[in-house]
């Protein structure tokens, strides 16, 4: 892989939606640079593979650092914790809002300006942002990417970079059998199926693509028809 060759940089690239991210960029040609604690297994010439611990700030930005110039941004990480009122734990909604939120503004702070003229930033969102019992901690997280996001289109659109929101819904992923989040079992949605992460990677993917230019500081929902 040509260090000089511009590449997308994906958060939580080892699991989950942000892996499904990872190989469909790599499928469609792209130079892919994964950010994960633990390493995604992959072997090709055109992926670099980064230790990071997303929430630790300091050692993210020293991590960074090293990244040279890019195309674009896909902030996949997540994880889920579940509480109802009476029983919340703050260091549960601490933790996802450092991975969902504060790694986000490290990132894309850092990388924005490394990022072409032209490039993309896509943050992975929730259906759940619009509020869910036993889920507050987290629908607030997923939230918050959505006035970040708005924020920064707006303030990198004159360089030709977008910034959007995909909002899936319950997606096919470990995080679903996480014991962390056993108060809120998963509900199928009314379409009689689970999204799959591939189809988010496809719509992540045309977010980040060259036909996307005209959608910016957009949230954009694909839940399986949860939200009707």
């Amino acid at each position: 892989m040509s260090a000089s060759e511009p590449a997308t940089v994906v958060t939580g690239a080892s699991s989950g939606i942000g892996a499904a991210i990872t190989r469909r960029l790599l499928d469609d040609g792209r130079r892919v640079i994964g950010l994960s604690r633990r390493d995604p297994g992959l072997t090709d010439d055109h992926f670099e593979w980064l230790a990071a611990d997303l929430t630790d700030t300091v050692a993210l930005r020293e991590t960074l650092a090293g990244i040279g110039r890019i195309d674009a941004i896909a902030h996949a990480a997540g994880l889920q914790r579940s509480g109802f009122l009476g029983s919340l734990d703050p260091d549960d909604g601490l933790a996802m809002w450092r991975v969902h939120v504060t790694a986000a503004e490290v990132v894309v702070d850092a990388l924005a300006p490394r990022i072409r003229d032209g490039g993309r930033i896509v943050l992975i969102g929730s259906r759940t942002m619009t509020g869910n019992p036993g889920k507050s901690q987290y629908a607030a997280t997923k939230a918050a990417l959505t006035g970040m996001a708005r924020s920064w289109a707006a303030e990198v659109i004159e360089r030709g970079i977008t910034v959007n929101v995909v909002a899936p819904g319950p997606t096919e992923t470990p995080m679903l059998t996480d014991p962390a989040r056993a108060q809120t079992p998963v509900r199928v949605p009314p379409s009689g199926r689970l999204v799959q992460p591939e189809e988010v990677a496809a719509l992540v993917a045309f977010l980040l693509g060259p036909f996307s230019g005209s959608i910016t500081g957009q949230t954009i929902v694909q839940c399986g028809g949860v939200s009707l």
